[in-house]
Parts: C-alpha cells; sequence; structure tokens
C-alpha cells in the first residue's frame, strides 16, 4: 500500500527544508516528517473513513449461512478443548452475577475499540508523525485481512449458538439483548445490515493489539502504560463475557495484525527514510 500523503522519490534540500520550517503553518499545511514526506489530517480523515467504510459494506455483504457458521463454531469449540482453554461459558456464567460489571462489558464493546484507535492515530499524527504512516498502514491492512477471515471462515458467535444452532443447549447469554446497551444485534435494522456470523478473528481484539503497540513504547508515564497493557486484555474480557468471541477469535485478531504490520513495513516509505539532514553532501 502506497502511501498516500507521499511525494515522488526524491530528497528535499537542506534549503528546501528550512523554507518549509519557516513557511506559516496553516490548518491545512500538514505535518513535514523527517524526511521531507508530509501528512495532511483532512486526507488521512478521508482515507480512514473511506476504508472503515468499505470494510463494514463488505463485511454485511457475507451470505455465509446459519449451518456452516455452527459448524465452524462447534470446530473451535472441540479446538479450545484439545487446548484446554474452553472457559467461555463458566467465565460468562459468573460474570452475569454482577449486572454493573455485564452493562459495564457492553458500553465497552460498543464503544472503546472507537474511541482508543481514533485516540491512538490522532496520539501518532500530533505526537510522533515518522511513526504515523508505518502504524496507519498497520491498521488499514490488518483491517482488510479481517475481511478475508469473515468470508473464508464465518463462526457462529456463543451468544447465537442456542439460538441458531442444531439444538443443543450451550447455555450462553446474548448480553446486548438482555442488559442496556448503546445497540443489539438483535434490533430488525442491525439484522439487515449486520453480518452475525463475523466472529473469526476479533478485530475488536486486533484493533487493541495495534493500539498496544502504538502506545506502549512511546507513552512515559506507569499509568498510561499499564493502561496500554491493560487495554486488550480488557477487551479478550469483555468479548468473551458478552458471548461476542471464543479465544481463538482473539488469536486470530492478533495473527492478522501481526501480518499486517509485516506488510506495512515493507510498502511504507514515509518517516522511513533516512532524514533530511543526513543525506547532505559533507
Amino acid at each position: 500500500m502506497a502511501d498516500p500523503g507521499a511525494p515522488p522519490h526524491t530528497v528535499a534540500t537542506a534549503e528546501q527544508a528550512a523554507q518549509v520550517e519557516t513557511a506559516p503553518r496553516t490548518l491545512f499545511s500538514g505535518r513535514r516528517l523527517r524526511d521531507g514526506y508530509r501528512i495532511y489530517w483532512w486526507r488521512e480523515l478521508i482515507i480512514v473513513a473511506v476504508v472503515y467504510a468499505v470494510y463494514e459494506s463488505v463485511r454485511n455483504m457475507s451470505k455465509a449461512g446459519a449451518e456452516a457458521a455452527f459448524r465452524n463454531a462447534v470446530r473451535i469449540i472441540d479446538w479450545q478443548k484439545d487446548l484446554h482453554i474452553w472457559h467461555e461459558l463458566g467465565m460468562q456464567e459468573w460474570a452475569v452475577q454482577y449486572t454493573p460489571l455485564v452493562v459495564a462489558a457492553n458500553y465497552f464493546y460498543g464503544s472503546a475499540y472507537i474511541v482508543v484507535t481514533v485516540s491512538a492515530l490522532v496520539y501518532l499524527y500530533r505526537v510522533h508523525p515518522d511513526d504515523y504512516p508505518l502504524w496507519r498502514n498497520t491498521l488499514l491492512v490488518g483491517t482488510m485481512l479481517g475481511l478475508v477471515g469473515f468470508a473464508t471462515f464465518p463462526l457462529m458467535p456463543p451468544r447465537l449458538l442456542d439460538q441458531l444452532g442444531d439444538g443443543q443447549v450451550f447455555g450462553f447469554v446474548d448480553t446486548l439483548v438482555e442488559y442496556p446497551t448503546f445497540w443489539s444485534f438483535d434490533s430488525s435494522a442491525m439484522k439487515a445490515i449486520s453480518n452475525q456470523f463475523a466472529a473469526m478473528p476479533s478485530l475488536h481484539c486486533g484493533w487493541a493489539f495495534w493500539g498496544l503497540a502504538v502506545f506502549l513504547p512511546r507513552v512515559r508515564s506507569w499509568w498510561a502504560k499499564s493502561l496500554a497493557v491493560l487495554y486488550p486484555v480488557a477487551t479478550i474480557y469483555v468479548v468473551v463475557i458478552t458471548g461476542n468471541h471464543y479465544f481463538l477469535d482473539a488469536v486470530g485478531g492478533l495473527a492478522i495484525f501481526a501480518v499486517g504490520y509485516g506488510v506495512a513495513r515493507v510498502v511504507t516509505r514515509a518517516g522511513r527514510r533516512p532524514p533530511i539532514e543526513q543525506t547532505q553532501p559533507a
């Protein structure tokens, strides 16, 4: 993925760099990176908005049926039992004893991934602009890879097993239906536009791991670093107790963003070339 904000492969001269530095800053002047590239907030906003719109549209175009999604759910459950990590039902049964915990989890599920991801992009753009193109591309590639998982491995989440499965009783509660939250997949509007079998990989978890990678090495205070570490942990806990994902979905989320980072390192140029000062002749 080429950097949309990247100029042709040329190196600015010291005189040009000085002119850039002394030019008056305006709302639309953007930010100059150390290697001479310039990024613009309004262009980045358009890129992220377009990619998110494409993601939502393609994600919800899936025609996967409940039968295939249930078969894959049974596979996931069997694999997790073999790995001794089939604990989702027990965790939810404990959590639903505490209504405030479940309500908080519902609101966290519906909002944190947006708030934290947008905050991370703004933080990179303003505080670490040289790192912004690489991590923006990581986010975009990882998110698009999630669509591949949704298309090739439709997966019924735990909350739907009793409702849409083969008659077996698993015992999961759909907390988004039974407890207060921003929205529910059970509404007629959400059922009409949302692919409820887009569970593998968990992009909530993938975005959380991405946020960890963005914040942990850059924030300085101990409490900020602690929050960075706790964010993916809390996300995994929330997607499990709300019945939206299995543990292996979180592993899938980590995997696609690891691949996304590798791809981004190959294709990203902006902010990663030698600084302008190092390119001048002695």
